[in-house]
């Protein structure tokens, strides 16, 4: 209940103090947070609206709208679906058993043919152990690092 000196519409009572009301006019479905800040104070709202980005200053009450950027890939699509071929080189510090043990791991290889690509790897110096899509390939070339051997991804053609 409003008392008899207070306006409803207002809400600043006539004796010397004032009230806060909050009526909500709408309800904002956008993502508010403080951009720069300069002396423990905010500088600039963003506003994240869909896809759009406001950027507001409320001292120089300016009003940015910021357009979302579209990056350009950098590989095409040729680049991505020519073979790729892992190739493991030869190192003087890892154990004959331990290579075979690798590529039985990481390739699922039976015992037979991770011998066979561990004896060219020992002979000629490089063996090409896997030819496919690069993302694949590069995967191979991430989990032989990590068992700390050399390979490398190379493109066919």
């Amino acid at each position: 209940m409003i008392p008899k000196n207070e306006s409803p519409q207002s809400g600043i009572a006539d004796a010397g103090y004032s009230r806060f009301e909050l009526r909500a006019a709408y309800v904002s479905l956008f993502s508010m947070s403080c951009g720069p800040r300069r002396d423990g104070e905010c500088l600039a709202q963003i506003k994240d609206i869909g896809e759009r980005t406001h950027v507001s200053n409320q001292k120089t009450a300016t009003i940015v709208r910021v357009e979302p950027t579209i990056e350009k890939e950098t590989r095409s699509e040729e680049d991505l679906d020519l073979p790729w071929q892992v190739v493991v080189h030869n190192d003087p510090v890892n154990l004959m058993s331990y290579v075979t043990m690798v590529f039985q791991r990481v390739f699922g290889y039976p015992r037979e043919k991770a011998e066979k690509h561990m004896l060219e790897v020992h002979h000629n110096g490089r063996s090409i152990l896997w030819s496919g899509r690069r993302e694949p390939a590069e995967l191979y070339v991430q989990q032989l690092h990590g068992y700390l051997l050399l390979a490398t991804l190379e493109k066919t053609g």
